[in-house]
């Protein structure tokens, strides 16, 4: 601030020092030329309405610096036309400074407008006196007289504007476009204003006091038009200010208030003292910067330079503050700027109160929050936080630490609360709490989860081995006595620690160290590591079903294809997929573990729909390869329930451009259904599609002799592999296998072996009349990639050609030997 006042004395004394170079040389120029009465007159009168034209002004409060626009211009361009140089210099002079001393201004002021003018008056003289300006004929001879008159203006501004904008503090920008276009509109309409004076005294010098009344109407125009906008800009800033009190914290309060309160009352500072809550706060700067946060300084205000507004609460008229505008010179404000200042201390108030309530409510949440959070009694984190950390910490693992769990009870504790009440536990508690606090670390988080057992979260630790050595050091600090009432009592604990696991979150964790700490205890040891030959709850069903439906949305279900084939030449005539699923985290999933989940969740119509999309994708590409064999896929008795089924199976053919007779469906355990309406309106439209129906996994369970009555829409049936192994060593099995062909070939329906692993059983077989067969012996479950790889013949023939003649059997058209399916199987 010294130094900006500095920089003002500097350009002030350089605008004096120019004008008085210039005055000291009109003075000159003047003592050489006569000045007889009339010329004397003349400049007394110009002199005279100069000091007039000063005093008529239209002034603005810029802070606290008042900054006029009046007539003198119009009055000293007149005396410039008029007059010789140096005289009208010595004219101007003479009526500024008469204007300055009627006003009382301060010496610095009445020094800087004496010598601007003066300034301003030589160069538009110059000016004149460089174009040659001459008698007013017509518009062309106003000319010279405009442009003096402009760079006149022109010099006012470079020298005024600078000026300005040192003293009060704002930026040369502001001061420059500040009324920009009312200054200049009216800078033209003076100029006018001029011109018709000099043409008047030129040519009807008896209209001259026609000017006065015009000069007088545009003067009250030009101040009505700059109040106006005066209004209407301080209504919008209070607006926008308002507006802004919506913030609901109390620091953007405030500072909203001292900012926009600066710029809408042109203050040098603003202050705002608040008395809301347990203490007092001040603020105080401008619309650029704050310059204090902090206590109250309690000095006292000057009431010349300091506007002071109390702010007053509705509710019961107490003053939780001030709103004080301090400016660095006397300041009286307007009845307008007054009207303002008390619109705009009263919506500060509101938002102060309401920024009051708001930090209150925050404190309370934030109070509620950390009390759900934290157990009353030792302060430790409870549970709930613990969980929430534990999920954070394993699900931001980057890979290089691991995150680990403690569990810790306290042995006997039930004997302390029971010999010395429950007042001597607490504090026993308390002691624990402080002390597991104090030696877990800065990494760790100690939290109570009830009763006597505490839990300790490692987040990441650089190997898992330091678990149990840490666990290990925390134990060691419970060693020590714990005083309660002068009384040493001896504490002891038992405690489980796991590491994070692969898969089950926080819940899996947390299970596996109360695991780890139950085996503690059962072995009395300190501390116990989880062992999972220890963990004797099965939550694999629990956790694949957790797992389904991401894999399903995700498509992380593929398949593979075994061939089925002719058992004589070993060439394929079909192919069964088998659904397999590949865990990002498990890997290979057993399809035992999956498949029964999913045909109890209501994601089985996704997932056959998934698998159907595969396995006719497969059977497409294979047939563009050459192999004209369909692809079997397993249905759920579940899907035949579903009415939709029919056209999802539709869809999907017309998806890959095949027809019913590439598809082969495979169902099982028909018995539980095949009574029902609706399975048979099913099976009846997919048979319409021209899709072959398979009775799967024959003679176990419920697909048995029968069901063959009740559905008669099965076209093939595939003897279970249990049949198939044991054929071979029981003479029933033989027999179960026999009596399976012979029914087949009576009912017209095709026979599939499963589960061929030796040669020996393919010529039981192929002896006892089955024709079709798959299992290890030909292929294992591949991918579809190998499968289009596939040579032509999987096996060496049972007979070389000639030396047999194969017994025609009753084979329905283009369907000689085809099968396939989706299941579990791991063929």
């Amino acid at each position: 601030m010294i130094e900006t006042d500095r920089a003002l004395s500097r350009l002030i004394g350089l605008v004096v020092v120019v004008a008085t170079v210039v005055l000291v040389g009109a003075v000159s120029l003047m003592s050489n030329q006569d000045l007889d009465n009339s010329r004397a007159f003349s400049m007394a009168f110009l002199a005279l309405l100069i000091a007039v034209s000063s005093l008529t002004s239209v002034r603005v409060r810029v802070r606290s610096t008042i900054v006029g626009n009046s007539w003198t211009d119009v009055a000293a361009f007149i005396a410039v036309a008029l007059l010789p140089g140096p005289f009208a210099i010595i004219v101007i002079f003479a009526g500024v400074l008469a204007a300055k001393l009627i006003e009382r201004a301060a010496p610095r002021k009445v020094a800087f407008g004496v010598a601007k003018d003066t300034v301003i008056g030589a160069i538009t003289a110059a000016v004149l006196l460089t174009l040659s300006a001459g008698p007013i004929e017509d518009f062309r001879d106003l000319i010279p007289y405009f442009i003096a008159y402009v760079s006149g203006r022109v010099a006012d501004d470079v020298i005024s504007i600078p000026i300005v904008a040192l003293a009060t503090r704002t930026s040369i920008n502001e001061i420059f476009f500040a009324n920009l276009d009312i200054r200049w509109v009216f800078n033209l309409i003076h100029f006018a204003i001029a011109a018709l004076a000099l043409w008047v005294l030129q040519w009807e010098s008896k209209l001259i006091v026609a000017i006065a009344p015009l000069a007088l109407s545009l003067h009250l125009t030009h101040q009505a038009r700059l109040r106006s906008r005066a209004e209407r800009q301080a209504w919008q800033q209070l607006a926008e200010a308002t507006d802004a009190f919506n913030a609901v914290q109390m620091d953007a309060v405030l500072r909203t208030a001292v900012s926009k309160g600066s710029k809408l009352f042109s203050a040098d500072q603003v202050e705002v003292e608040t008395w809301v809550g347990d203490g007092q706060l001040l603020i105080r700067g401008n619309s650029k910067a704050i310059a204090y946060l902090g206590e109250p300084d309690r000095k006292g205000y000057d009431p010349l330079t300091t506007a002071i507004v109390p702010l007053i609460a509705d509710s019961d008229g107490s003053r939780i503050g001030e709103l004080r505008l301090r400016f660095r010179s006397p300041v009286k404000l307007s009845e307008r700027e007054q009207f303002t200042l008390r619109a705009f201390a009263g919506a500060l108030c509101t938002a102060i109160r309401n920024a009051a309530s708001f930090n209150q409510l925050e404190l309370l949440a934030d109070k509620h929050e950390h009390d759900a959070m934290h157990d009353p009694l030792t302060g430790l984190p409870n549970r709930r936080l613990l969980a929430a950390e534990g999920a954070s910490a394993l699900d931001n693992r980057d890979g290089q630490g691991v995150p680990a769990l403690l569990l810790l009870d306290l042995n006997h504790f039930k004997d302390i609360n029971d010999a010395l009440g429950h007042s001597a536990g607490d504090q026993v508690l308390v002691a624990i709490a402080r002390r597991l606090s104090a030696a877990a670390g800065p990494d760790a988080l100690v939290t109570r989860l009830g009763g006597d057992e505490f839990a300790v979260l490692y987040r990441d630790l650089p190997a898992p081995a330091l678990a149990m050595h840490r666990s290990a050091a925390l134990l060691a600090v419970l060693r020590e006595p714990v005083e309660v009432d002068g009384m040493p009592l001896t504490v002891s604990a038992c405690a489980g620690v796991a590491t994070a696991p692969t898969i089950g979150g926080f819940v899996e964790l947390l299970r596996r160290a109360d695991i780890a700490m139950y085996q503690a205890k059962r072995t009395n040891r300190p501390v116990t590591a989880y062992e999972p030959e220890s963990d004797t709850a099965d939550r694999t069903g629990l956790t694949v079903a957790g797992m389904l439906p991401r894999a399903v949305a995700e498509k992380e279900f593929t398949l593979e294809f075994q061939p089925i084939v002719n058992l004589l030449d070993g060439k394929p005539i079909a192919a069964e997929a088998l659904a397999r699923w590949q865990h990002p985290d498990r890997g290979k999933v057993d399809p035992r573990s999956f498949l029964e989940p999913i045909e109890r969740s209501g994601l089985l119509t996704a997932f056959t729909d998934a698998v159907l999309d595969q396995a006719l994708d497969g059977a497409k590409q294979w047939r563009a390869a050459g192999s004209m064999w369909p692809v079997a896929v397993n249905i759920s008795p579940r899907s035949l329930l579903d009415r939709r089924l029919p056209l999802l199976v539709s869809a999907r053919l017309s998806d890959h451009g095949l027809t019913g007779e590439d598809l082969i469906l495979e169902i099982t355990e028909a018995q539980t259904i095949s009574q029902l309406d609706i399975v048979d309106k099913v099976i009846a439209e997919l048979r319409e599609l021209g899709c072959m129906l398979a009775l799967d996994d024959f003679g176990t369970g419920f697909s048995s002799l029968s069901v063959l009555p009740r559905m008669p829409m099965i076209q093939e049936i595939k003897i279970d592999r249990s049949f198939v192994a044991e054929m071979e060593h029981t003479p029933k099995a033989a027999a179960v296998v026999r009596s399976t062909v012979e029914l087949a070939r009576g009912l017209d329906m095709l026979i599939v072996a499963e589960g061929v692993e030796r040669e020996s059983q393919r010529r039981m077989l192929w002896e006892l009349g089955c024709t079709a067969g798959q299992g290890h012996l030909f292929a294992k479950p591949m991918s579809l990639a190998k499968i289009l790889r596939m040579p032509a013949f999987l096996s060496e023939p049972l007979h070389e050609p000639g030396s047999v003649v194969q017994m025609p059997t009753q084979r329905r058209p283009g369907r000689s030997g085809r099968t396939g399916r989706v299941s579990d199987s791991s063929a």
